[in-house]
């Protein structure tokens, strides 16, 4: 089962320590939803509603995918990749002999990385696994569309049969989409946001595709929200929550996740969704980086030793290991390594996590740990559950909706408007002349001089360069 330990941060604490009363009151909103955003948090319901029978079609479609198709390109951003590609990169970061690779994309704008992906897909058969709840998003629009494209290439009438669309059970552009066209469809749950969605069909299929037994991921997460519902002090769930918002109250506004564990970075990039999109609000939040333990030692370890005393650091550890690698002998100890002859690889592992502890605590650095048995299905999804209920009762600690993310449209309407979409024209317009350090162009009046253009500020008769290029 999951564990907590504080002792490294114990010493950051003032006399008064976590407040496990707020804690408390923020774990009962959670329950009772009684909280703001209570409408989305049916994800702590996930695991038994899959477990009732919304699991058995995504067993069923994974497995006709895994039949007949050597990769599977799913489609999608934040929430709707990050959680699978962490469970797939944790438990599956080499493709097994008879497991399809699974290809994520939609999550950028790279011609280059697009272009990299279908030549890796050449010429093998491969599905779809779109993941969008409107369908609008740009990223994985223009991407689906790609590889819709090529699927109709290939197969021909018979491509709908290679898409699956994991959208709003009844609203957006993408369940038009696949109703007209009859593609497979799967539900992202409307009470639950994008971010807390990995234990539905949004991470499930993707990772019952490559080989996880999803089916013991949801047994683990269903007894796991079970335990971590307890109202005490010794729940980890509150333990850490309250630990992380004792430490940013004293000045501590920065949180490092780190990991022995290279496999876990795209754990830590879903962690860091989470946490950012659920916290940073109103002025206020934790911000959530991560570091790659022991390669980013030699790289940022000299900042978190002797940088600035705002970040402490959240260490994630898999306590078994699940393969072993002893030092071989050497003759002559030419390297001067026989010291650690026979000794397995894990263990000196944790001698360097132990050492990296002590090291970051004198120089200033809180240290909570967070372990887990081993980096299989349970321990997947006990850090799952866990990092969720936290998340929540942490947000609900600080004061903000944990469930809403206000702030992410911002830039989406900015780049439809200077992208030219249609509906968008006018404040294209706004936003080009802003960015170009001018005020709204109705103050202006064109002026040619040698072929050059520029704008005369009316009420000032101030020329005003590099408003209009030549053109």
């Amino acid at each position: 089962m999951i564990k907590v330990d504080l002792s490294g941060a114990a010493p950051f604490f003032d006399a008064a320590g976590p407040d496990y009363a707020a804690a408390a009151a923020a774990h009962r909103l959670l329950e009772e939803k009684s909280g703001p955003g209570a409408e989305f948090t049916g994800w702590t319901e996930l695991p038994m509603r899959m477990k009732k029978g919304e699991l058995k079609p995504i067993l069923a479609a994974a497995a006709k995918i895994r039949s007949r198709s050597k990769a599977l390109v799913v489609v999608g951003i934040g929430g709707s990749y990050l959680g699978a590609r962490g469970a797939i990169e944790l438990l599956r970061p080499l493709p097994g002999k008879d497991d399809p690779k699974v290809f994520f994309v939609g999550n950028g704008l790279s011609a280059d990385y697009l272009n990299c992906v279908i030549e890796q897909l050449g010429d093998d058969d491969f599905d779809v696994n779109v993941i969008s709840k409107s369908g609008t998003t740009l990223e994985p629009a223009v991407s689906f569309r790609v590889f819709r494209t090529m699927l109709e290439k290939k197969y021909g009438a018979a491509a709908k049969r290679h898409i699956f669309a994991t959208t709003d059970v009844s609203r957006g552009v993408l369940r038009s989409m696949a109703n007209a066209e009859g593609w497979e469809c799967f539900t992202v749950p409307g009470d639950v946001g994008g971010r807390y969605s990995v234990l539905s069909a949004v991470g499930l299929l993707p990772m019952a595709v490559a080989g996880i037994d999803v089916a013991a991921v949801i047994d683990q997460a269903i007894a796991t929200f079970g335990s971590l519902y307890r109202r005490s002090p010794d729940n980890p769930v509150w333990q850490y929550a309250a630990a992380r918002q004792h430490l940013y109250g004293r000045g501590y506004s920065i949180e490092l996740l780190a990991s022995y564990e290279p496999s876990f970075r795209f754990m830590a990039e879903w962690w860091k969704q989470l946490y950012g999109e659920s916290e940073g609000k109103n002025g206020i939040g934790i911000f959530p980086a991560s570091l790659e333990y022991t390669a980013d030692l030699h790289s940022m370890g000299q900042y978190v030793q002797d940088g600035p005393r705002k970040l402490y650091e959240t260490v994630v550890s898999f306590e078994k290991s699940l393969t072993s690698f002893a030092v071989p002998f050497g003759m002559g100890d030419p390297d001067g390594l026989n010291y650690l002859a026979g000794r397995d690889l894990h263990d000196i592992c944790r001698t360097a996590r132990d050492a990296v502890k002590a090291a970051h605590i004198s120089g200033g650095v809180p240290n909570i740990g967070v372990s887990v048995d081993k980096r299989d299905e349970a321990g997947y999804a006990e850090l799952v559950c866990f990092f969720e209920l936290a998340c929540a009762i942490s947000g609900y600690m600080s004061g903000v909706n944990p469930f809403d993310q206000p702030g992410v449209e911002a830039y989406k309407k900015n780049m439809f408007a200077l992208l030219g979409k249609p509906g968008y024209e006018d404040m294209g317009q706004a936003l080009r002349e802003k960015l170009d350090g001018v005020e709204p162009r109705e103050k202006y009046r064109l002026r040619c001089y040698n072929g050059d253009f520029s704008y005369i500020l009316l009420e000032k008769k101030k020329k005003v360069d590099g408003l209009c290029r030549k053109t």
